[in-house]
């Protein structure tokens, strides 16, 4: 566990770890609901773990497009929010509507939603496939965000191979 915070904090493994107080697991365990790192590890592990299962769940019953639906998208929303537990719901939120990624956090969650109603209220197979597919493009997108220069290399990727000439 000393490792896991030594490289997140940007620590070394000369043992000057230590006495740090501002580790990356450690930050933010004020409040309500603190958690000592190792149930945060836990909980990070648990909700990433139910998250994934939820998504290769899915894949059994694609078939079944609105309980796909269902599946996936909560599964999706697990997996997503299994970082609250490492990082804190405050920071998670502060950083989902960094300006960077505020029009992807608000575009995956519009899909989400949408996902969801065409799923529960619609009950469209067509729609919900859809809305699915619109999800996890804006997934990929939102992920993109956290890595420097992701999305601008794929935006010049695309548009290499999207422009034909006539």
């Amino acid at each position: 566990m000393q490792k896991l915070n030594e490289f997140f904090s940007g620590g070394g493994g000369d043992g000057d770890g230590d006495d740090r107080t501002d580790n990356f697991l450690e930050d933010g365990s004020e409040g309500l609901c603190s958690l000592s790192a190792t149930q945060r590890m836990y909980g990070f592990a648990a909700s990433l773990g139910t998250g994934l299962l939820l998504m290769l769940l899915s894949m059994i019953v694609f078939s079944i497009p609105i309980k796909f639906a269902l599946l996936f998208t909560f599964g999706n929303v697990l997996a997503i929010g299994s970082t609250a537990f490492l990082m804190g719901p405050e920071q998670q939120m502060n950083m989902m509507l960094d300006p960077v990624r505020i029009y992807a956090t608000s575009i995956y969650a519009g899909c989400v939603v949408l996902a969801l109603i065409c799923a529960l209220v619609l009950h469209s197979k067509l729609l919900t496939v859809l809305a699915i597919l619109c999800e996890i493009c804006a997934l990929i997108w939102y992920s993109l965000s956290y890595i420097p220069f992701a999305r601008r290399m794929v935006s010049e990727i695309m548009i290499r191979l999207c422009d034909t000439e006539l």
